[in-house]
């Protein structure tokens, strides 16, 4: 679970920010003084910050100076300063990024799934279970030893299924992650269409078990057995 900090005094700006992010792989805590974004970060760690520079009781410029003290922890500062000079000053005080608002919700979510691929670490192994091997990194997938081809959605919907393994994701948790940055409209019958496609090809024969789980009114979970 990917720990996410957003620090912005606008509430109404900040509220909207976490919605556009919000995703089962990720935990956000929204704040709005330098106080309290101090105390969050001094109770545990986390993989990203979006920092306001000016805050109502100081700059964010301050916080994330105190933050590369100790950390590299990928900072996004976001603010309505966009001289030239207030850039050059920011990412020179160790920020990763640089947006100026008004900004677009759709390019803050790229650029924050760019920093975190960044700062993600590479997978040791591949995910092993029941006869199947996942290799998200490298792309590679078999069952019983035997390649199985997926295609970049398949893949995607797989990979979120994984790794939440044993917690049902909701319908509209998946259309969000899978085709995040596809088109703004997507009928939800290509989930189903996706979930049937990717169990005829790891679920084909009668003596294998079922993993990929239709809980019904919900979505879909794959299954710890």
């Amino acid at each position: 679970m990917q720990q996410l900090l957003i620090l912005e005094d606008d509430n109404a700006l900040g509220q909207g920010i976490r919605l556009a992010l919000q995703s089962p792989q990720a935990e956000i805590a929204l704040c709005r003084t330098l106080a309290e974004g101090r105390r969050l970060l001094a109770e545990k760690p986390f993989d990203l910050l979006i920092l306001d520079v000016n805050l109502p009781d100081g700059s964010g410029l301050d916080l994330l100076r105190e933050v590369r003290q100790s950390s590299a922890v990928p900072v996004i500062l976001l603010t309505a300063n966009d001289m030239e000079t207030d850039i050059v000053v920011g990412l020179e005080s160790g920020a990763d990024d640089y947006i100026t608002k008004p900004f677009s919700l759709a390019v803050l979510r790229a650029r924050v799934n760019a920093q975190l691929r960044r700062a993600a670490p590479a997978p040791a192994t591949a995910v092993e279970i029941d006869g199947f091997s996942f290799d998200f990194q490298r792309m590679e997938f078999r069952r019983d030893g035997q390649p199985v081809e997926l295609s970049k959605t398949e893949q995607k919907l797989l990979r979120m299924l994984v790794e939440n393994r044993g917690r049902t994701l909701s319908r509209e948790q998946l259309l969000d992650w899978v085709w995040s940055d596809g088109a703004e409209y997507v009928d939800e019958n290509a989930l189903s269409v996706t979930v049937k496609r990717l169990r005829d090809k790891l679920e084909d024969t009668p003596s294998r078990p079922q993993y990929l789980k239709t809980v019904y009114g919900i979505g879909y979970a794959w299954v710890v057995k």
